[in-house]
């Protein structure tokens, strides 16, 4: 599989089948293979383009920029396409993906066709929950024992292990440098917007048509207002229930905010025939 260097980060990526360009972006921080089955059921139909968002999967880990990660992901994201000559897309995706592929159609109106979002992150606490995660644990590793420490934690060695270069990129790098960047994209990221690192005006300023599933109860990290605030703030977005049942997310949903037991990747392989059909059917819609 190729790799693609795009700003400076070499991301690894994935590009099948044919049809109208959809890229689908997974949540946290998880490599792309929990949207391998949505991706392998919409690929009659569409061309699919899956990724390694920079320090995610095999991709590069790269510590730099002034912007927040979501925005570089965005950026990333819009320099990928470039690199493999599309002009239009489909931008879709859960959770970070979904805050992402908005970001995305934020920052580049011109390359996104339509957003296909589920489990809108966002809400009055749902930064502040996962700061802690995303970032926080790996400033006091860099604090305590420099990026040696950074580089042991389960994600980072994880990230040697996909891609055995970001050992050295890692250990090159100064931990109080480090520990910057990270407190800048933490920052920034626990503000309470209505949508991840999105404010209100960027939300108004989309322009594409945006489809949305509702949220579901209870659950602070992709809180229902997030997916409400999607609905209420972008001019084109239509809104559906969630793809879980009550009585399914009761079951799901006994957890706090990191699901413990049932990774994102899992939940959206158990909803992939769903969340396909429905893909298709909005993106049929839009192209008419």
């Amino acid at each position: 599989m190729p790799y693609a260097n795009i700003q400076g980060a070499n991301l690894f990526y994935e590009d099948y089948g044919s049809g109208p360009a959809v890229i689908l972006t997974p949540g946290g921080r998880v490599d792309r293979n929990g949207l391998r089955p949505i991706g392998a059921l919409i690929s009659k139909q569409c061309r699919v383009i899956l990724h390694d968002r920079r320090n995610c999967g095999r991709s590069d880990v790269v510590m730099s920029g002034d912007l927040s990660e979501q925005h570089i992901w965005a950026e990333e994201m819009a320099g990928l396409l470039q690199h493999l000559g599309i002009t239009e897309a489909y931008a879709a995706g859960g959770s970070a993906g979904s805050r992402t592929s908005l970001t995305l159609a934020v920052r580049h109106p011109e390359l996104v066709k339509g957003a296909f979002i589920w489990e809108v992150s966002g809400g009055p606490r749902s930064g502040a929950l996962m700061a802690p995660g995303y970032y926080g644990q790996y400033i006091e590793a860099a604090e305590r024992g420099g990026m040696e420490a950074v580089a042991a934690t389960e994600f980072f060695a994880q990230r040697i292990a996909d891609n055995p270069s970001n050992r050295e990129r890692l250990l090159a790098m100064d931990p109080s440098m480090f520990g910057a960047v990270m407190r800048r994209w933490s920052g920034v990221f626990a503000r309470p917007n209505p949508v991840g690192d999105l404010t209100e005006a960027e939300l108004k300023s989309i322009t594409c048509p945006v489809f949305t599933f509702a949220g579901n109860t209870p659950d602070d990290v992709h809180h229902v207002s997030a997916a409400e605030n999607v609905h209420r703030l972008v001019p084109r977005a239509d809104i559906r229930p969630s793809a879980w049942t009550h009585e399914e997310w009761d079951i799901i949903g006994q957890h706090d905010h990191t699901f413990p037991g049932i990774a994102a990747t899992n939940r959206y392989a158990m909803k992939a025939t769903v969340y396909a059909a429905e893909l298709v059917k909005f993106i049929e819609k839009v192209e008419g």
